[in-house]
Protein backbone atom coordinates (compact mmCIF):
# COMPACT_ATOMS: atom_id res chain seq x y z
CA UNK A 1 0.00 0.00 0.00
CA UNK A 2 2.89 2.32 0.77
CA UNK A 3 3.97 1.93 -2.93
CA UNK A 4 0.77 2.93 -3.89
CA UNK A 5 0.70 6.54 -2.11
CA UNK A 6 4.42 6.87 -2.86
CA UNK A 7 3.24 6.55 -6.87
CA UNK A 8 0.26 8.36 -6.44
CA UNK A 9 2.63 11.49 -4.96
CA UNK A 10 4.45 11.70 -7.64
CA UNK A 11 2.01 11.39 -10.56
CA UNK A 12 2.71 13.67 -13.60
CA UNK A 13 6.66 14.56 -12.08
CA UNK A 14 9.45 12.48 -13.74
CA UNK A 15 10.74 9.86 -11.78
CA UNK A 16 13.56 6.99 -11.34
CA UNK A 17 12.10 3.67 -10.18
CA UNK A 18 14.16 0.61 -9.21
CA UNK A 19 12.12 -2.76 -9.30
CA UNK A 20 13.46 -5.36 -6.91
CA UNK A 21 15.22 -7.77 -9.84
CA UNK A 22 17.41 -4.47 -9.90
CA UNK A 23 16.01 -3.00 -13.18
CA UNK A 24 15.74 0.89 -13.40
CA UNK A 25 13.30 3.13 -15.12
CA UNK A 26 13.04 6.98 -15.53
CA UNK A 27 10.00 8.57 -17.13
CA UNK A 28 6.97 10.43 -16.22
CA UNK A 29 4.35 8.51 -13.36
CA UNK A 30 1.07 8.75 -16.17
CA UNK A 31 -1.21 6.95 -14.04
CA UNK A 32 -1.63 4.64 -10.44
CA UNK A 33 -3.84 1.86 -9.69
CA UNK A 34 -4.07 -0.29 -6.70
CA UNK A 35 -1.62 -2.93 -8.31
CA UNK A 36 0.11 -0.91 -11.46
CA UNK A 37 1.95 2.27 -11.92
CA UNK A 38 1.53 3.87 -15.98
CA UNK A 39 5.38 4.75 -16.41
CA UNK A 40 5.90 7.18 -19.57
CA UNK A 41 9.78 6.70 -20.36
CA UNK A 42 12.06 9.44 -20.87
CA UNK A 43 13.15 8.35 -24.31
CA UNK A 44 12.19 5.83 -27.01
CA UNK A 45 14.63 3.07 -25.71
CA UNK A 46 14.16 -0.29 -25.84
CA UNK A 47 11.15 -1.41 -23.39
CA UNK A 48 11.84 -4.59 -20.79
CA UNK A 49 8.24 -4.77 -20.29
CA UNK A 50 4.82 -2.96 -22.09
CA UNK A 51 1.61 -2.48 -21.91
CA UNK A 52 -0.33 -1.53 -24.79
CA UNK A 53 -4.06 -0.51 -24.31
CA UNK A 54 -4.62 0.30 -27.68
CA UNK A 55 -3.44 -0.47 -31.32
CA UNK A 56 -2.23 2.47 -33.68
CA UNK A 57 -1.81 2.09 -37.50
CA UNK A 58 1.46 2.07 -39.08
CA UNK A 59 3.44 0.31 -36.15
CA UNK A 60 3.67 2.82 -33.63
CA UNK A 61 2.83 1.56 -30.23
CA UNK A 62 1.72 3.61 -26.68
CA UNK A 63 4.92 3.95 -25.03
CA UNK A 64 3.45 3.58 -21.50
CA UNK A 65 5.41 1.29 -19.41
CA UNK A 66 3.23 -1.11 -17.05
CA UNK A 67 4.94 -1.96 -14.18
CA UNK A 68 3.59 -3.99 -10.58
CA UNK A 69 3.50 -2.38 -7.49
CA UNK A 70 4.49 -5.34 -5.85
CA UNK A 71 7.86 -5.16 -7.78
CA UNK A 72 8.78 -1.90 -6.59
CA UNK A 73 12.04 -1.44 -4.30
CA UNK A 74 12.44 2.99 -4.74
CA UNK A 75 10.74 5.67 -6.03
CA UNK A 76 12.90 8.99 -6.44
CA UNK A 77 12.40 12.10 -8.03
CA UNK A 78 14.12 13.10 -11.10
Amino acid sequence: MEAYYNCLRCKGRKVRIMTRDGKEYRGTIKDVDMHNVYLMPESGGVRTSGYYPYPYPYGYVNPIITLSLFTLLAIALI
